[in-house]
């Protein structure tokens, strides 16, 4: 699969293809996914499957289901067109499936994020700044 022809929607697609074994019965997290030059890097998902009430471990409750997942999914994809000017950053799906009911709730941050090493500036040691003062 080559990801620089491929459009920003369909390497999302493809993300929660990948991570849907792991968000079937997640309870709530945080699904990253790291992008660079308009590319997916990295993604994951934040979540702790472990549920503990007063300090014993027990049955989870039930979390997300199949059709739940697929849903977040396609949300997760429309909302790449509010992906505005920036190629660099992490786009964050938080989820939550209320306790007791069949419904379940999720946002979106997108966070833009560049490198100014990368940029036309460049530090220069203080040393070098008094050498550039003192020439006639």
């Amino acid at each position: 699969m080559n990801l620089d022809t491929m459009p920003l929607s369909r390497q999302v697609d493809f993300v929660f293809n990948q991570l849907e074994e792991e968000l079937l019965h997640s309870l709530a997290g945080t699904v990253i996914i790291q992008i660079r030059n308009n590319i997916v890097g990295k993604y994951g998902v934040r979540h702790n499957p472990i549920e503990s009430k007063n300090g014993e471990i027990g049955e989870a409750e039930q979390g997300m289901t199949r059709e739940q997942v697929q849903a977040f999914r396609k949300m997760a994809v429309d909302s790449i067109r509010l992906k505005r000017n920036w190629t660099h950053g992490e786009i964050l799906y938080d989820f939550s499936v209320r306790s007791g009911t069949s419904t379940w709730s999720a946002s979106i941050s997108f966070e833009s994020n560049y490198n100014l090493a990368a940029g036309m500036f460049r530090y220069t040691p203080k040393y070098a700044q008094h050498a550039l003062r003192e020439t006639p």
